[in-house]
C-alpha cells in the first residue's frame, strides 16, 4: 500500500530526496556507527546528532549529517548555519541560515558545502516536522563541524536496510534503503548471489541476479527471495542519462532460507510487511509488529496485497518454508477498495484450507480500523462508503476462527483510526504496530494451547 504513496501523491517528494548529497570520509565506519545509533533512539522528539567532526577530526566538503530518528516524523527541517542561532525554536533567516531545507525523509543529509561554505567551520540543526509540514518537538542543539577541503570525496550510496539483526527483521520482500548521493537522478539496485568482486565499482557484477531501476531512498523488491545461500545487495546513483554517478554502495547480506526451522510465519499485506509515518519502510524495523513479537518470526508479508492475490501467491510464499503457524491479516485493501465482505471470507476459507491441507496452524487476525479521511488527504485515493459495515462481517467471521482479536483493541470514536496511530490513515505507526504485538503476546500461549489439545484429540 505504502508504494501507491511513493508512486503518486509524493513523487515529487522522492525526486527531490534523490537531488540530496552523499560525501565520503576517509572510510565509512563512521558512517556505518552513526547509522547503527540512530535506530537506537527511535522516540525521542529532540533529535540527537550521531556523528561529530572535530578539529583533529573534521569532515570533508561534502560531510554526511545524521541524528536520531523522531517517532511521527514525516520529514526533516535542516539548517545549515554559520554560528548558533539566538532562537533555538524558530527557524534561523539568512546570513546566520546559509542553506535551509525542509524536503528530507531520512534522518541524514549529505551537504555539498563547496556551494556555499568559504569558512572552515560551520553549525548544523534538525527538527521533525508532520505530514503538513508543522514541527514535531524542537530542534537539535545545534552542533559544530569542522572542515578539512583536502579531504577525499568518495560518492556513493549508504546502505541503511540492515536484514537479519533483530525480532522480525527477516522479510521474503526484502526492502532496500539507502542515503542518496548528489547528482543522482536515479538509482540502480543489484541483487546478488555473492559479493561482488568488484567492490565500490561502476560496473555491474559477475554476481548479478537481478537489477532494478529506484527513485529516491528506496526500493520495494517486486520478488521473493528464497535460497539456502545468502544473498547480497548493493546500490549505485545514476544521472538522468543513466550514467553512473560514483560509485556502488558497500553490499548489504540478507538471508532466507527455506531449510532453517520457522515456528512461526506472518502473512498478510502492507500492515504486514511493515513501515508507516509515510516516509518509513518496513526495513525500518520499529515500524512493524513482528518486532515487538515474544518470538522469533519470518515476515511474509507484501506490500499491496489483498486477500485474492494472498490465495495466488500461498504455494510460492508459503509452503517453502512449513511454518507451523501462520498468522494472517488479510482483506483491508480488498474491503477498502470495494470488494464483498463475502469474497474476501471466501478467500478466507480458502487460505484456511490451504493451510489445513498442508499441516500448518492457521491463526487469523482481526482486521484494524482504518481513516478514510487522511488515506485521501495521503495517498488521494477514496475509500468505499460501506467499508465499516464490511469490516465487520469479516472480522464477525474471524471471530468463529482462531483468531486474535487486534480490532477489539482498537475501539475509537466513531470506529475511525486516530491519526495518532496511523498518519496515513492505513498504516499503524509505532504505536499501532505495538498494539498488534501486544495482542499477539497475550494471546499466544491460549494459540499454542488450542494446538496441543487438538494434536492430542
Amino acid at each position: 500500500m505504502r508504494r501507491i504513496l511513493c508512486r503518486s501523491a509524493f513523487l515529487i517528494v522522492s525526486l527531490s530526496v534523490a537531488m540530496l548529497v552523499w560525501a565520503g570520509f576517509s572510510g565509512t565506519t563512521n558512517v556505518v556507527s552513526a547509522w547503527a545509533a540512530c535506530l537506537a533512539h527511535a522516540r525521542i522528539n529532540k533529535p540527537v546528532p550521531t556523528v561529530h567532526f572535530s578539529q583533529e577530526g573534521p569532515a570533508s566538503i561534502k560531510p554526511v549529517l545524521t541524528w536520531t530518528k523522531v517517532e511521527g516524523a514525516v520529514a526533516y527541517e535542516l539548517e545549515l548555519l554559520t554560528k548558533p542561532p539566538k532562537t533555538p525554536d524558530k527557524s534561523a533567516t539568512y546570513p546566520i541560515c546559509f542553506f535551509s531545507t525542509k524536503k528530507i525523509y531520512v534522518n541524514g543529509f549529505n551537504a555539498d558545502l563547496s556551494v556555499y561554505l568559504n569558512e572552515d567551520s560551520f553549525y548544523w540543526r534538525v527538527r521533525g516536522l508532520d505530514v503538513d509540514g508543522n514541527p514535531i518537538g524542537l530542534f537539535s542543539d545545534a552542533e559544530k563541524v569542522y572542515i578539512d577541503r583536502q579531504q577525499n570525496v568518495i560518492q556513493k550510496p549508504i546502505p541503511t536496510s540492515i536484514f537479519n539483526q533483530s525480532t522480525g527483521a527477516t522479510l521474503l520482500y526484502p526492502v532496500y534503503a539507502w542515503i542518496p548521493i548528489a547528482g543522482a537522478e536515479n538509482y540502480e539496485v543489484e541483487i546478488l548471489d555473492d559479493l561482488p568482486e568488484n567492490p565500490n565499482g561502476i560496473v555491474p557484477s559477475i554476481h548479478r541476479i537481478n537489477s532494478a531501476l529506484a527513485v529516491g531512498f528506496d526500493y520495494y523488491d517486486k520478488n521473493p527471495r528464497i535460497s539456502k545461500n545468502a544473498f547480497y545487495w548493493r546500490v549505485r546513483g545514476l544521472d538522468q542519462d543513466g550514467n553512473p554517478v560514483g560509485v556502488y554502495s558497500d553490499a548489504g547480506k540478507f538471508s532466507i532460507n527455506p531449510n532453517r526451522h520457522v515456528t512461526v510465519a506472518t502473512f498478510g499485506d502492507s500492515i504486514t510487511h511493515g513501515g508507516g509515518s509515510i516516509s518509513y519502510s518496513p526495513a525500518d524495523w520499529e515500524y512493524s509488529y513482528q518486532y515487538y513479537l515474544d518470538f522469533p518470526s519470518i515476515n511474509l508479508g507484501k506490500s499491496g496485497d489483498t486477500s485474492e492475490t494472498m490465495v495466488e501467491r500461498f504455494e510460492r510464499d508459503v509452503l517453502p518454508f512449513h511454518p507451523q503457524y501462520l498468522i494472517i491479516l488479510a482483506g483491508t485493501n480488498s474491503l477498502r477498495g470495494g470488494v464483498t465482505a463475502e469474497n474476501v471470507i471466501a478467500d478466507l476459507k480458502v487460505l484456511k484450507e490451504k493451510c489445513l491441507v498442508n499441516n500448518i496452524r492457521p491463526v487469523f487476525m482481526t482486521l484494524p480500523p482504518i481513516n478514510p479521511d487522511n488515506i485521501k488527504k495521503v495517498f488521494n485515493e477514496p475509500t468505499t462508503p460501506d467499508w465499516q459495515e464490511q469490516m465487520r462481517l469479516v472480522n464477525n467471521f474471524i471471530r468463529t476462527q482462531v483468531h486474535i482479536d487486534v480490532a477489539s483493541e482498537m475501539k475509537y470514536t466513531n470506529g475511525i483510526l486516530p491519526s495518532k496511530l496511523a498518519v496515513d490513515g492505513l498504516h499503524l505507526d509505532i504505536d499501532g504496530k505495538k498494539k498488534i504485538a501486544a495482542a499477539v503476546n497475550a494471546n499466544w500461549a491460549r494459540i499454542t494451547e488450542l494446538a496441543r489439545q487438538s494434536s492430542i484429540e
